[in-house]
């Protein structure tokens, strides 16, 4: 069975995108996959000084992050758009590490008030993950005028079309999985 983290991105204390992150958490439980969320505002990293390979003193916080990151089969980047770029909070998270990404499986969804979703951050979300040797899945899970997608609560307005919508992402992201597993293999 693998093993999907969840990084959410979003640092802010009234944050959106977190109900996304919680969302793809509790449909990839139902789906009886190992899952577990990254969230970043529980990390409290300092800005970027230095790769952690080059760190002479990584933090407890910085090395159970790179652990986590290693062990995921997958990684799920959950990320809002701010005014067209992503959050500093996930740049610095991801030049934090190097060979932790490399070929790992990476899809993105991104969140946004707007009606776009977040798609104008992710071309360059994709080039820093790609500079780092990543795999980033060619799918893609878009959530535009989150206040109207989901309830105050968290919870999904129309939980079955989401669920669809986030099925076919995530089946994706499993079949790149897969197949690192098998190149691997040979």
């Amino acid at each position: 069975m693998p093993h999907i983290a969840i990084i959410s991105s979003s640092i802010r204390t009234q944050r959106k995108s977190h109900q996304v992150a919680s969302y793809i958490q509790q449909f990839l439980t139902e789906q009886n996959l190992g899952v577990e969320i990254l969230d970043l505002q529980m990390y409290h990293f300092p800005l970027f000084e230095e790769r952690l390979s080059h760190q002479k003193d990584p933090g407890g916080m910085v090395l159970d992050f790179a652990q986590r990151v290693r062990m995921a089969d997958g990684i799920i980047i959950v990320t809002p758009e701010y005014n067209g770029g992503y959050p500093a909070s996930i740049k610095n998270a991801i030049d934090l590490l190097t060979t932790e990404w490399k070929r790992k499986p990476v899809a993105i969804s991104t969140v946004s008030d707007g009606n776009f979703g977040g798609s104008q951050i992710i071309v360059s979300l994709q080039f820093s993950l790609w500079k780092l040797g990543a795999w980033t899945v060619p799918a893609l899970f878009p959530v535009a005028r989150i206040d109207e997608v989901f309830q105050s609560t968290g919870i999904p307005v129309d939980k079955s079309a989401l669920d669809k919508k986030l099925s076919a992402f995530i089946r994706e992201l499993l079949w790149c999985i897969e197949a690192g597993k098998r190149m691997l293999d040979s």
